[in-house]
């Protein structure tokens, strides 16, 4: 039987060569900074914005809420858990109207100056209003005032949307490698330096 795999890109930013000053949310939405007890909430976002997307599909753990939930427990108890890379968004247009959770991310500070970026999601019924470009340069804010010169995340290639997002920030591709879909494992050797086939992909062309 033949495996399913998603080719990925991870890509970089170089922190100290951007314009960190500008991560604005349109009228109606506010930030949120990460309180445990908002655990429950982030798990619930990430959800509703991968149950049905691609990445449900390379990553099990996010097409079902348990999972979620047990990602969230899990990336918030790293020793290089990064509260100020780490934000929620939602829509409340009213002080008076139920808020409406649709974007979280999440970011672990690694060794040698670097910030990881995990999981970006905005739920789909808001997508479409920058939600993507803004959270993602509020997190790459946190890195930075945590003291990170650079900044990681990892994205399936066919997520053509993403990856053009990720571009247009300023992050790079610096490997390619392929995941299976039962589990979302690394395939052995599947690691490469990108090549100019993979440029082209990432291109706005």
């Amino acid at each position: 039987m033949s495996e399913t795999r998603f080719k990925r890109f991870r890509m970089e930013i170089d922190l100290r060569k951007i314009d960190l000053s500008k991560s604005e949310l349109p009228e109606g939405y506010r930030w949120l900074a990460w309180r445990p007890l908002l655990a429950e909430r982030h798990a619930q976002i990430k959800w509703r914005s991968f149950r049905d997307d691609l990445d449900g599909q390379v990553f099990g753990c996010l097409s079902n809420i348990e999972g979620c939930r047990r990602l969230i427990t899990e990336i918030s108890n790293q020793p290089g858990f990064s509260v100020p890379a780490t934000w929620m968004v939602a829509f409340q247009p009213e002080p008076t109207w139920p808020a409406d959770d649709c974007g979280t991310i999440q970011g672990i500070a690694r060794t040698g100056g670097v910030g990881s970026i995990q999981n970006v999601g905005i739920v789909p019924e808001h997508r479409g209003n920058g939600l993507g470009r803004a959270i993602v340069v509020k997190t790459l804010q946190g890195f930075w005032q945590s003291g990170m010169n650079f900044a990681t995340l990892e994205v399936t290639a066919l997520n053509r949307v993403a990856v053009l997002l990720y571009k247009s920030l300023g992050f790079r591709v610096t490997r390619v490698l392929y995941r299976d879909a039962n589990g979302g494992a690394i395939i052995r050797g599947s690691e490469r330096a990108p090549v100019a086939a993979d440029a082209e992909m990432t291109s706005a062309g």
